[in-house]
């Protein structure tokens, strides 16, 4: 499922290969061993890999459809700044996506 969704991912952003591995500082045959399935990337890994691509682990394990996190609040407004400037409604995404990947890892941990 993985490498489906990292090769879908790679191509609806049109990035090379080479272009993520360096960005996750492997080699680019490590990255393209992903997409083929021919290797399995290490949860840190898999946690890098959906930040780059603004996903969660759960999608790209295959968990969830969803590509990016719901978030459901109803009747509750809130303003969150952090060092005096509002926090935008993606950085709120990106932190869910940091909790989900932190509490995967820590399940694997135990």
């Amino acid at each position: 499922m993985i490498s489906k969704r990292l090769s879908e991912l790679r191509k609806k952003k049109q990035w090379s290969l080479q272009y993520i591995a360096d960005q996750l500082n492997i080699a680019k045959s490590t990255y393209a061993g992903y997409e083929s399935g021919y290797r399995q990337p290490s949860l840190e890994a898999v946690k890098e890999l959906a930040v780059l691509f603004g996903t969660t682990t759960d999608y790209l394990l295959g968990v969830t459809d969803k590509e990016q996190p719901t978030i459901e609040l109803t009747h509750l407004t809130f303003h969150m700044t952090i060092d005096g400037e509002q926090v935008t409604e993606d950085e709120i995404i990106q932190l869910i996506a940091f909790i989900r990947a932190k509490r995967e890892l820590e399940k694997h941990k135990k």
